[in-house]
């Protein structure tokens, strides 16, 4: 143990056979641990045999708690830093507290550990090179589908975590923004007894949810396959091919392009070729 210093350690996320053998030791010797919710992470404390004093540090607590935390740590104090579940700030409190540390001068480190993002991608069967998590979407529609617009052309893997209140529409309005037919991933319950995972289309989990098929109890991650830039590109040169052909029925070749082109956003050039090809001409 390091005086003076913040450990921020990861817990199980489910599984209490998943707490890292160094994390328990540092939930031991720490001077104290700063939980989200000291009844949650008591549980965990009798499930090591450990009685380490523990201060809430949660959402609505965590400004009011930065100061006296760093007395503690000025003091030499070492302190624990744990979610409820998971790794520490990761959709969980304690960003704040972290900065002001560091901003201090704190030795800040980490025992790593479980961490629900990771652990649903690989078992997805989704692509694990490159991804983006969003955390939790808002819960008024509205804005909910306003985010999934800005994400619709995201290439990478997208990783969201849900409520089970939400869940159906949010998959309802992911199938309509991303499109039925993107692959997607729902994983309720990682690591505990009824850990499930379903796979399909958006489209398909989107009704299974409507139906009653996914269960609406538990806590969720939703993953969904990044879009497909070339297919997304060729779609787009269809269309505006179509309303290219619609046009070229009442204007000249040059006028119909430039509409097309100002409509749509497609490259100019193709669109001419395609123009002249459509007259019967060879340019």
């Amino acid at each position: 143990m390091k005086p003076g210093t913040l450990y921020v350690v990861a817990t199980p996320i489910g599984n209490l056979g998943d707490m890292s053998v160094r994390g328990g030791e540092l939930l031991r010797d720490v001077d104290r641990i700063l939980a989200e919710d000291t009844r949650h992470t008591a549980r965990l404390l009798d499930h090591l045999g450990l009685s380490t004093p523990m201060t809430s540090l949660h959402e609505h607590n965590e400004q009011k708690q930065i100061t006296r935390v760093l007395g503690w740590l000025a003091q030499g104090q070492s302190l624990a830093l744990v979610s409820d579940a998971g790794t520490p700030l990761i959709s969980d409190p304690g960003f704040e507290l972290v900065r002001a540390a560091r901003e201090m001068g704190v030795a800040v480190t980490t025992a790593p550990g479980a961490c629900a993002v990771t652990a649903a991608l690989s078992i997805s069967g989704l692509p694990t090179d490159r991804f983006v998590f969003e955390g939790f979407l808002p819960a008024r529609q509205a804005h909910r589908r306003r985010e999934l617009e800005r994400l619709r052309d995201e290439e990478r893997t997208l990783v969201f975590y849900e409520s089970p209140r939400r869940i159906v529409a949010a998959l309802a309005d992911m199938a309509s923004i991303f499109g039925a037919a993107r692959s997607g991933v729902v994983v309720r319950e990682l690591t505990k007894t009824y850990e499930t995972v379903y796979a399909g289309t958006l489209g398909e989990l989107a009704e299974q949810a409507e139906a009653g098929g996914i269960t609406e109890k538990g806590e969720f991650v939703v993953l969904v396959r990044g879009a497909d830039k070339a297919a997304a590109v060729e779609a787009a040169m269809v269309d505006a091919e179509r309303l290219l052909a619609r046009l070229l029925q009442s204007l000249p070749v040059k006028e119909a392009v430039r509409i097309t082109v100002d409509m749509t956003g497609a490259a100019r050039n193709p669109l001419y070729e395609r123009a002249l090809a459509l007259q019967g001409k060879d340019g």
